[in-house]
């Protein structure tokens, strides 16, 4: 059913579907299907609402039944990580103001990244905090988890490249770089008050496990409680060498 209130909302306020898409990083077609009915994200919904000057609630009138803080904070769920599009993870760091942060075991595929890599230390450059934290390769906990993914010792080996490939992030300003010897239940990657969560299954690799996208709406929040595991972490991380 199309929603007339959107379209309303967006011919009121001159706002054709390249001009929402350029804004939002989605592809025109994407705001074609919410104006066609389909519910946008939580991030979205937001993004949208603030543009023509309304609350969520007044552009989708049935999510008020939603109950509270959980509804509210789960921006995303995606199956397994290799899911997440680029543009969520380039549009998650890109808007940083304030800080980045990363707990990773190894997070090879991250630092692989060359744009990714490049779009972190701009905002470092910018003033934003960036703070990582990989496994410490010869830990027992590094050792156990490659064994239970099923690829041993080579997991050590992936957060020794990682720590090489990393290392250019420490020419720029405001950039911490961090080994802890923890148990990791999650990979948490966080730019301001947003954070994937990147489950770890007990047999299956990080790469096919579920990531959950959050915003706090608090400290009581989901999310306040994943950013308090990093900070316990950080706090006990060893500086890398």
């Amino acid at each position: 059913m199309v929603n007339d209130t959107l379209r309303r909302a967006l011919a009121d306020s001159r706002l054709r579907d390249v001009d929402v898409a350029s804004r939002l990083g989605v592809d025109p077609k994407t705001v074609q299907r919410w104006v066609a009915g389909r519910i946008p994200h939580a991030r979205h919904r937001w993004g949208l609402a603030d543009m023509v000057g309304k609350h969520e609630n007044d552009l989708w009138p049935h999510l008020e039944h939603l109950a509270g803080g959980a509804s509210q904070e789960t921006v995303a769920v995606y199956p397994h990580r290799g899911s997440v599009p680029p543009t969520v993870w380039r549009s998650l760091f890109g808007v940083a103001r304030d800080r980045i942060d990363v707990l990773v075991y190894s997070g090879l595929f991250l630092v692989e990244d060359v744009e990714l890599m490049r779009l972190i230390t701009s905002r470092a450059r910018a003033g934003v905090r960036v703070r990582m934290a990989f496994g410490d390769p010869d830990s027992p906990f590094v050792r156990s988890r490659g064994a239970e993914e099923g690829i041993d010792d080579a997991l050590g080996a992936k957060v020794r490249s990682a720590l090489v490939l990393c290392r250019p992030l420490l020419d720029a300003p405001n950039v911490e770089i961090r080994r802890h010897a923890t148990v990791l239940y999650n990979s948490l990657y966080r730019a301001d008050d947003e954070v994937l969560v990147n489950a770890h299954v007990y047999g299956v690799g990080a790469s096919h496990a579920p990531v959950f996208h959050l915003r706090s709406t608090g400290p009581e929040s989901m999310t306040a409680t994943y950013l308090e595991s990093f900070e316990r972490v950080w706090a006990i991380a060893e500086p890398t060498v």
